[in-house]
């Protein structure tokens, strides 16, 4: 009797179960091994030059169309932009130019108004009425107009207690004021000041004479008698205003400037006056 029975193929050995699963893991990994050896040997794709060069041309840059365009965009931008810039500063410049003529007016209106404030005037009995060839009153208010490169501007005389010293000197007293204009060597018409302390000399225009104001496209003064009556000129020396004083005197001041024109103006009551002489 043998020890031994063949139960099952030759070489392999064991239970039925055990034998089944190991044919089976031999034969999938023979079939994977051949699948693979299939796979390496089929030929590769034939390289596609055209496609090839379609991706290097799409990757190289920026076509010429596209540089003209951004070029183009740019331009339009900087433009707009400095356009603002010089809005900006050409504004601030206006502004910074409207600024000083407002300052250079009001400091003009503000000394013309306190040279009328002191004004000086002869009352009667002392004040007589001129006869023939008798001198002026030293006190009298004169306003007319003067032509000036083919425009009318205003000129008043009178006396005031307000006298500046503007030539090194500490006197004090009653000065004859004139306001006058006059064309600077460029033609343009500024506003002066004379100031002189008695005796009066005869006026003459001095480029010595502070400036008031620059710039000047108008000036003009109203005159009101003491019923509220309105004159472009006077005189208080003549019978046609009854040898009186105005009452009050309106201001009217134009500049003008790179902006445009600017109007001041400002009414100044005297604090004396004399009444018409019947």
């Amino acid at each position: 009797m043998n020890l031994f029975t063949v139960s099952g193929p030759i070489g392999l050995t064991g239970n039925r179960d055990d034998q089944r699963a190991d044919i089976e893991k031999t034969t999938n990994f023979t079939y994977q091994r051949r699948l693979l050896l299939q796979k390496s040997r089929q030929p590769s794709a034939p390289f596609d030059f055209n496609l090839k060069l379609h991706l290097i041309r799409e990757s190289a840059g920026f076509t010429l169309m596209e540089i003209m365009l951004a070029i183009l965009i740019l331009g339009v931008v900087v433009t707009t932009v400095l356009a603002s810039f010089n809005a900006v500063f050409s504004t601030t410049e206006a502004l910074e130019s409207s600024s000083d003529l407002y300052e250079m007016a009001k400091n003009c209106l503000k000394r013309m108004t306190a040279d009328l404030e002191s004004v000086f005037v002869t009352q009667r009995p002392l004040y007589k009425p001129p006869e023939f060839d008798s001198p002026s009153d030293d006190y009298r208010i004169v306003g007319t107009a003067e032509d000036i490169g083919g425009t009318d501007f205003a000129k008043l005389r009178f006396v005031s207690r307000a006298h500046l010293g503007l030539e090194n000197t500490d006197k004090d007293g009653m000065a004859e004021i004139v306001y006058y204009v006059q064309a600077k060597e460029d033609g343009q018409p500024v506003l002066k000041r004379s100031d002189k302390l008695y005796p009066y000399p005869d006026f003459e225009e001095r480029g010595s004479d502070p400036t008031l104001c620059e710039h000047v496209k108008s000036l003009a003064f109203k005159y009101y008698d003491d019923e509220g009556s309105e004159y472009d000129a006077w005189d208080s020396e003549s019978d046609e205003f009854g040898y009186a004083t105005p009452a009050a005197i309106a201001i009217q001041l134009e500049i003008e400037d790179k902006v445009g024109s600017h109007a001041f103006g400002t009414l100044v009551r005297l604090p004396v006056y004399r009444e018409k002489i019947q």
